[in-house]
């Protein structure tokens, strides 16, 4: 454990280590402290100094530049081993954080959207638009808004690493922060691997839940080669990435005129709204509930992986502003 005071700093410590974990390089008291707040931590610039400061004479972190950090080898070794209870169960909080942050309004198309960050090397990203052009053109994907950046430019608040080119996908969680929004409490359940058959869900073959996990599963089935999104989206046979959701049934009307609002801007890919009670692909739902599945949103990148693309992922990683974002027809 880190010896420098109540577990409250020692969140506030592993958390900063996270940021610079991500960012690849050098990153300053200012930046880190954005990023804080944006993952709801409320930590002033200077208050920021103060930790890095602490972490320094701890050999967690060194100083380069005049205010930049990296983080060290020792301190990677204590991100990995750090807090087991507040790596278990992740994945559902950053679910329920982006969706509060959410503020994306479908009718005038205007905010923040969640998005998931993926990075391509430089010289394989021709073919990788190649090889996830089927996928977005069959829908199967969270929708076809999506964001480019170049080496040392920013998506959201990653910077891109050199030698990389930054691809932000449309998150599914844009459904749970719409119907928050519009007074709909959803249920996220559960990531997995979604059996199609001739266009139509058959059956999921693997889950996680989020509950239980630290990871994105879509990460996990991603670095474990268990999709097969590419054949998928041209043969209509094949295996996703999906996400199921539990909806009150009674709110059925207003995520119906969610959903369609959704559809119209390019977001928000509905696979299943299945009935009050009834299972839904073969996952039993909850007495006055509704089960839903959702698609992916980083299947295209599973795809590119499929194709021996090599890729690194930050699934549920940021929000960007909606008007920064285009179709991605616009990128052919």
């Amino acid at each position: 454990m880190i010896g420098v005071g109540s577990q409250d700093i020692e969140r506030k410590v592993l958390a900063i280590m996270r940021i610079l974990r991500e960012a690849h390089e050098p990153v300053g008291a200012r930046i880190i402290a954005r990023c804080l707040k944006n993952s709801g931590i409320d930590l002033g610039e200077r208050a920021v100094r103060y930790h890095l400061k602490l972490m320094d004479e701890r050999g967690l972190t060194r100083l380069v530049g005049r205010d930049g950090r990296l983080i060290t080898a020792e301190g990677l070794e204590e991100l990995d081993s750090a807090l087991v209870r507040d790596k278990v169960g992740l994945a559902i909080s950053k679910i329920e954080l982006l969706a509060v942050q959410t503020n994306f309004d479908w009718k005038s198309q205007t905010g923040q959207i969640p998005v998931n960050i993926s990075f391509f090397p430089k010289d394989k990203f021709k073919k990788a638009l190649h090889e996830m052009s089927p996928v977005f053109k069959a829908g199967l994907c969270a929708g076809n808004r999506v964001a480019v950046a170049q080496e040392g430019e920013e998506l959201g608040e990653l910077r891109i690493p050199l030698g990389m080119v930054g691809f932000a996908t449309t998150c599914s969680i844009v459904i749970n922060g719409a119907l928050l929004k519009s007074g709909v409490p959803i249920d996220s359940r559960f990531g997995g691997i979604l059996q199609i058959k001739k266009h139509h869900p058959v059956r999921f073959v693997e889950l996680i839940h989020y509950s239980g996990s630290s990871l994105d599963p879509s990460e996990v089935f991603i670095r474990g080669e268990m999709t097969s999104v590419g054949q998928a989206a041209i043969s209509g046979d094949g295996k996703i990435l999906a996400n199921f959701r539990e909806i009150p049934a009674i709110c059925r009307a207003v995520v119906e005129e969610v959903m369609a609002g959704l559809t119209e801007t390019g977001m928000g890919t509905l696979l299943l709204l299945g009935n009050t009670s009834e299972s839904v692909c073969e996952i039993p739902v909850e007495l006055n509930k509704i089960g839903m599945i959702l698609i992916g949103g980083m299947n295209p990148v599973a795809a590119a992986e499929e194709a021996g693309i090599k890729t690194e992922n930050r699934a549920m990683s940021t929000l960007m502003d909606y008007q920064k974002t285009i179709n991605f027809e616009e990128l052919l």
